[in-house]
């Protein structure tokens, strides 16, 4: 045999081999076009290293069954807090642009679609609900008068927001029939309130979620009073958790006062989990108080007030709570979500929007920047994706 023949040989052995090879692996091929599928929620394909060989999928498989098997005990609740919400407009600003324009032309779950995923799939969300849901004319007399129609509370539903405070200045913003109308629109679409004298109790994966919302404009003894009642008498209705929303601070102003610096502590002293702040319309920093946490200003969110704001950035605070045998665990575990208030960037367009990329890092740093104002932002350690 010459040498030709040889090679020629040898070339047909390697090129059937290459073949028994592929055939046996045809099965994997699935699996491969599964790893490769396009990630909806990022709208990016996932990236995958090579399929492991059949002696690595065993090693896997032993790791994997080596794993503990989930705590059936363990009870985790996710509480999500966002800023501002103003689901209509002040008549007097004009209708081109504004929020009930915008509902108009693209029906109300326009607002809700980038907020669906997040909020939909934790157990319990709440917002600062700023606007009256009526269809009365009579007005209070101040600058900004902010008013929807009372379907837009169907919006809330649409984004998965179980509660709203109602302790803020614009609640009155058409007097006692607009609060009244305000209530039954919440009701009719089974949206939970509190705020002033409202107290909340919610069961969720049956514990006992309760909240509160106070509006802080001074440190009056009369205030910190209710405050720890209010507390005291959620614990007593076997509140497990405890959430208090302030509507307090300085508008525009991106680090807390005296004021809410000493309400959001005292809150925590009296017994309260987790403290929210809005009114400033733009973010402030996050604390770590006696191993919890006072968000001072979650900002703006779904905010008709204004169609075009400067600062458009906001964030969503998560935090999970856990429970083993039905009693609350140390475990501390948090999210801060960047966002901005529109998905557009040259005016308002009412509809929230998660940031990613270089966007969500600057909107970070700047919590973190803001946070180191108040003390060390040791709450970062806490973090999880």
């Amino acid at each position: 045999m010459n040498g030709w023949t040889k090679g020629k040989n040898a070339a047909l052995l390697c090129m059937a081999s290459v073949f028994l090879f592929s055939c046996s692996n045809a099965a994997d091929r699935g699996i491969e076009e599964v790893l490769a599928a396009p990630n909806e929620l990022a709208g990016q394909t996932i990236e995958h290293p090579p399929l492991p060989s059949p002696i690595d999928k065993m090693v896997i498989a032993s790791a994997s069954a080596k794993q503990a098997a989930p705590n059936p005990n363990e009870v985790r609740i996710t509480i999500s807090a966002a800023g501002d919400v103003t689901l209509g407009r002040d008549e007097n600003y004009g209708y081109a642009y504004s929020f009930d324009e915008e509902a108009k032309k693209h029906g109300l779950r326009y607002f809700t679609k980038y907020i669906e995923p997040i909020f939909k799939k934790d157990d319990f969300t709440t917002v600062n609900l700023e606007t009256t849901l009526t269809t009365s004319t009579r007005k209070a007399s101040k600058t900004f008068r902010f008013r929807g129609h009372p379907s837009y509370a169907k919006i809330l539903t649409y984004g998965g927001i179980e509660a709203v405070n109602l302790a803020n200045n614009h609640t009155y913003d058409y007097l006692q029939k607009g609060y009244n109308d305000t209530i039954a629109s919440l009701k009719k679409e089974k949206i939970g309130y509190f705020g002033r004298t409202l107290r909340l109790m919610k069961t969720v994966k049956g514990i006992q979620v309760g909240a509160l919302g106070y509006e802080g404009w001074s440190n009056t003894s009369t205030l910190r009073k209710q405050i720890a009642n209010d507390i005291r008498t959620l614990r007593k209705q076997g509140a497990d958790i405890i959430l208090v929303h302030f509507h307090w601070g300085v508008e525009r102003s991106y680090v807390p006062n005296s004021t809410q610096k000493v309400l959001g502590r005292f809150a925590i002293d009296s017994g309260a989990d987790l403290v929210v702040g809005h009114h400033p319309h733009v973010v402030q920093g996050i604390e770590e108080y006696k191993g919890k946490f006072i968000v001072y200003s979650l900002g703006n969110f779904m905010f008709g007030g204004n169609k075009n704001p400067s600062d458009k950035d906001t964030f969503v605070f998560q935090q999970v709570f856990s429970f083993q045998n039905g009693k609350r665990t140390a475990k501390k575990e948090i999210r801060v979500i960047p966002f901005r208030i529109s998905s557009v960037t040259t005016r308002n367009n009412y509809q929230p929007m998660p940031l990613a990329g270089g966007e969500a890092a600057r909107v970070k740093r700047k919590i973190v920047s803001l946070s180191a104002k108040i003390k060390k932002p040791t709450w970062t350690a806490y973090e999880v994706k």
